[in-house]
């Protein structure tokens, strides 16, 4: 496995075989909701064609195709290849095909969706985008300031904060790069001479 990668936009490309068109297009998404949505969106701009076939990747690596009524696995499946193949990542690929009379074969269509899905994909480019972590932190109010100057040295995003639940402890939630993660919760517990704590998670 490459490097994880993230669309850097919108893309699309079309693909011609036999007068058949293959019009490929993909979307950067964030969850299965917001892919859905623009699948519908590609519906409703072609609503005159026989298929759309479109494969996703979800940020958390979840996949999932559809042949859209084509040949089993001519359509979907090579699309998701083409994603997984450019190891990325919170991607839906469409390609929506209009029928050009003559009968491709299994071997026409994986070409023709792969195709386009490729096309579309180098329309979008790519970058990297590495793999990110939650980290809960609890920490004693006399920790707080050392704390954050270490979420700061981490290069760590504070995305929620609490310090009125608890009367001893103020609790953070910190988001940063994966890899750095497991070392300031350590750093963390040794700042706080053991009394504050750091978990994976929001």
């Amino acid at each position: 496995m490459g490097e994880r990668m993230r669309l850097s936009g919108y893309g699309t490309g079309q693909y011609e075989e036999k007068r058949s068109r293959f019009i490929g297009e993909i979307f950067p998404v964030s969850g299965e909701e917001e892919a859905r949505e623009c699948l519908g969106k590609v519906k409703k701009k072609y609503p005159d064609a026989r298929h759309h076939c479109w494969a996703w990747v979800m940020p958390d690596g979840a996949c999932r195709w559809s042949d859209d009524g084509e040949p089993g696995g001519t359509a979907g499946g090579p699309m998701a290849a083409v994603l997984k193949g450019a190891d990325v990542y919170g991607a839906l690929c469409v390609v929506t095909r209009y029928f050009g009379g003559t009968l491709l074969g299994s071997g026409g269509l994986v070409r023709a969706y792969s195709k386009a899905a490729a096309l579309a994909l180098a329309d979008a480019g790519t970058e990297p985008d590495p793999e990110m972590a939650l980290l809960s932190i609890a920490c004693p109010w006399d920790s707080v300031d050392r704390v954050h100057r270490l979420i700061r040295e981490y290069e760590g995003e504070l995305t929620d904060s609490d310090y009125a639940s608890d009367p001893e402890r103020a609790k953070l939630t910190v988001r940063l790069l994966a890899d750095r993660a497991e070392e300031l919760a350590r750093r963390v517990t040794d700042a706080t001479n053991g009394r504050g704590t750091a978990a994976p998670g929001g």
